[in-house]
């Protein structure tokens, strides 16, 4: 797949590039889920090979059947593109307005504004690359304070607090991006 997502260097991306996750990407995926913040995070378990396989599967299944778009997010350092974040737009339906936007961040690139630069990006993408989109979501958990913050940054309006769902035990925010 060649879609690659380079921000020009006057963006808030500057230094990143979000592109679709890719078979090789196992072990980087691998060492990024040895993070225990990241699995409390996250609804999908990679503690193995199989898992980790399995997720990178159903990322490329996903993006053939356009129901999800999931990015690596890439960020050059010294040694070459290196991995620090994931971004993903879900629930594209042709002719629904509203589709919604996920993340999450490596330990090793967590305070440096990654998060919000990608989901900047991944959000200026989905826009265009959906006409009819007129708003993503970002939802969260009200005690995931660090996503909260995200969303701020990332020129997300808090909405309103959802009540808990399974699998999420607690209540959420839903925080809202409308296209320009």
């Amino acid at each position: 797949m060649l879609i690659e997502l380079r921000a020009p260097e006057t963006s808030p991306a500057q230094g990143l590039a979000l592109r679709p996750w890719c078979a090789d990407d196992l072990d980087a995926l691998l060492d990024a889920y040895r993070d225990p913040v990241l699995r409390r995070w996250t609804r999908v378990p990679v503690s193995d090979t199989a898992e980790g396989r399995r997720w990178l599967d159903r990322a490329l299944r996903d993006w053939d059947d356009g129901r999800r778009y999931s990015f690596a997010v890439l960020e050059d350092d010294a040694d070459g593109p290196r991995l620090v974040a994931n971004v993903v737009l879900k629930g594209v339906t042709p002719g629904e307005p509203a589709a919604e936007v996920g993340y999450w961040t490596a330990a090793w690139a967590r305070g440096r504004g990654i998060a919000p630069r990608a989901v900047m990006t991944l959000s200026g993408w989905a826009f265009e690359r959906f006409p009819g989109l007129a708003r993503l979501d970002l939802l969260h958990q009200v005690d995931n304070v660090a996503s909260c913050r995200v969303a701020q940054k990332s020129g997300y309006t808090f909405r309103e607090t959802l009540p808990a769902r399974p699998p999420f035990p607690l209540d959420g925010h839903r925080h809202s991006l409308t296209a320009a």
